[in-house]
């Protein structure tokens, strides 16, 4: 009997392993199955770079590294910015448009907006060479909002009083205790309408606007593909296999080979972008949507 069970010992090991060990083998295989390449392609060099802009913008740091990333490789002739976003914080919206900006030196930059590219995220795409929309796709709510909420009423009936010992007339701005004093708003409208005009004379200055007929493109309206055509804002009405070809053509690549992202990072992204979103919902933030 000895002498069977270390005969097939090399086959009962792994089982008895396993059936100990039951979840984290499956955890190791749903890593692996991850992380592993889903075909050979994903092995080659690539010569395009695709990269997604996807979900509320609050820190740019990943997408510019990229974009700069693929407009110093030698071996990538175009970026392809994949973008479906409501927009975010000005700060990081600007460092993505003009990351596309640089790279717009370098080499051909097309960007296909997937199903929003709003506010911030028309900021960050407005230097491309090229700017293609889905035809269900919505456009441009070109302007700046800073909003917060009161609590005032909720803290008196729960019976907690904020206590604040400050040095400048407004340095409470934003708080979230009490209802904003008119001089406070005045001294943030003072901020956004000079945001909002630093966002509309980019836009004029990148797609060739006028920027004295700001209320027909800006303004915060909201347009489909084809009407944004129409005021300037977008090149083409397409989906994604269109801009795909025009990127191909602009970069004169005949055999393309397109990244892949790695997907536990995507998935690693889209739980970030909800928790952000989460976050500013409830602290008064200046934003581009």
């Amino acid at each position: 009997m000895e002498f069977f069970k270390k005969l097939f010992l090399p086959i009962t090991a792994p089982i008895k392993f396993i059936q100990e060990h039951f979840k984290a083998t499956l955890l190791v295989l749903f890593v692996i199955m991850l992380i592993a390449p889903a075909s050979q392609q994903e092995l080659k060099q690539h010569n395009l770079e695709k990269i997604d802009l996807v979900g509320p913008i609050f820190d740019a740091t990943e997408v510019v590294e990229k974009i700069d990333k693929a407009a110093q490789n030698p071996t990538v002739k175009g970026i392809l910015l994949s973008v479906d976003s409501p927009g975010g914080a000005v700060a990081p919206s600007v460092e993505i448009a003009y990351a596309i900006k640089r790279a717009k030196e370098q080499k051909p930059v097309v960007v296909y907006a997937k199903g929003t590219i709003a506010s911030g995220s028309y900021y960050a795409s407005i230097w491309a060479d090229r700017i293609v929309a889905n035809p269900g796709s919505m456009v441009g709510s070109i302007g700046v909002i800073m909003q917060g909420a009161n609590l005032e009423e909720l803290l008196n009936k729960i019976g907690i009083k904020s206590q604040v010992i400050k040095a400048g007339k407004y340095k409470q701005i934003g708080t979230p205790d009490r209802q904003w004093t008119e001089y406070e708003k005045n001294e943030l409208n003072k901020v956004i309408q000079a945001t909002y005009d630093m966002f509309t004379q980019d836009v004029a200055n990148a797609r060739g606007l006028d920027i004295k007929k700001r209320n027909i493109y800006a303004d915060a309206h909201i347009f489909t593909a084809s009407q944004a055509k129409d005021v300037g804002l977008i090149d083409i009405v397409g989906v994604a296999h269109d801009a795909k070809n025009l990127l191909i053509k602009l970069s004169g690549v005949t055999n393309p080979v397109w990244n892949q992202e790695d997907k536990l990072d995507k998935i690693i992204k889209k739980l970030s972008a909800s928790s952000m979103a989460m976050f500013h919902t409830y602290f008064p933030t200046l934003s581009l949507r």
